[in-house]
């Protein structure tokens, strides 16, 4: 029985590589996969998804207008795999669960919970109510406890105003535990980015 999945963790916790590994695995097995992106994410170009370790494939980017009930008829793959599903808007998620219930697809998604603010993105509230199957993928915080806050980091301070969206990586955000997250607000500490000298 085909089920919908939501594979959520923080910044660096290998969302997107795993999400590569999987597709790898079923095409190994002879298996059609449509890799979907939302087309906010454009830091690798419309139609490519690279994680951080540098594994990276062709994906089919989807505006926000897309239906993707309708642009899966017109593919019929064996599976359907979607990067940063954060991004997709609630009704982009109830496709992809009707994909599921009616045509018996797999459909997994891989994404954030929640945006620099700790507050949910629409994408990921609508599968945090429908997914069959949630699973979190860890990763740390600098202190070695687990990460949960993606936290954008600007001139070296954590910020908490701006637009939900802010597209980057390590030169704008950091996973952080809540507890890390709060300290670095109220004592106004300066965060060392990774990859940054």
């Amino acid at each position: 029985m085909a089920k919908l999945y939501f594979k959520y963790g923080a910044m660096g916790s290998s969302k997107t590589a795993q999400a590569l590994i999987t597709k790898y695995n079923y095409e190994e097995n002879d298996m059609t996969v449509w890799l979907v992106k939302p087309a906010t994410d454009d830091r690798d170009g419309p139609s490519v998804v690279r994680s951080r370790i540098g594994l990276k494939a062709d994906a089919e980017s989807v505006g926000a207008a897309a239906d993707l009930y309708q642009l899966f008829l017109a593919r019929r793959t064996d599976v359907v795999i979607v990067d940063e599903c954060q991004f997709l808007q609630p009704e982009q998620i109830d496709q992809l669960r009707r994909i599921v219930d009616e045509l018996e697809i797999p459909v997994l998604c891989f994404g954030l919970r929640t945006d620099f603010q700790t507050k949910l993105f629409p994408g990921s509230q609508r599968l945090f109510e429908l997914a069959d199957s949630i699973q979190e993928i860890k990763t740390i915080c600098d202190c070695g406890a687990k990460a949960t806050v993606n936290a954008r980091v600007v001139d070296g301070f954590v910020v908490t105003e701006g637009a939900q969206v802010l597209i980057g990586g390590n030169e704008s955000y950091i996973a952080m535990c809540h507890r890390c997250y709060t300290r670095a607000i109220r004592e106004h500490r300066k965060i060392r980015l990774h990859g940054s000298n």
